[in-house]
């Protein structure tokens, strides 16, 4: 099951500063929703772990993440997978940075697959619960860049 994901907004900040900012785990990910603590392998890889599920079926996952794009000030996109709740999650989400008058306009889009017992028992709850996380980390993105 594939769950797609976009949008933008604009913000007072420099896309230099915005960029600085995403590229920090230590800065972005505490943003993630439910999140429980990160590990730092080096520059471009570190480990999430946040709590997931629905209903019944509730869990830990530790997301592998990789900073797989990183070209200052412009672009940065992140591709993680990890397992938790009965299945397995790839995901990716990018963020290009255009100046706008005085700040930045953040583009950003993404895609999350869900495999395994998690993706066929929460079927269509999956989506929305989905989308409603997204939206609080980029609303939690545009209150700690203002």
């Amino acid at each position: 099951m594939a769950i797609k994901f976009g949008g933008e907004f604009e913000i007072k900040r420099t896309p230099e500063d915005v960029y600085d900012f995403l590229t920090d785990p230590n800065r972005f990910a505490p943003l993630l929703p439910d999140f429980q603590g990160m590990t730092q392998q080096d520059q471009t890889h570190f480990t999430v772990k946040v709590n997931v599920g629905i209903s019944y079926i509730k869990g830990a996952a530790d997301m592998k993440m990789e900073l797989s794009q990183a070209e200052r000030p412009k672009r940065a996109q992140y591709k993680g997978q990890g397992s938790a709740a009965g299945g397995k999650v790839a995901m990716t989400a990018g963020f290009d940075l255009v100046p706008a008058g005085s700040g930045t306009k953040v583009v950003w889009q993404g895609e999350a697959q869900v495999f395994g017992a998690l993706a066929s028992v929460a079927g269509g709850l999956l989506e929305p619960l989905g989308k409603k996380n997204v939206q609080k980390l980029i609303d939690g993105l545009q209150t700690a860049l203002s």
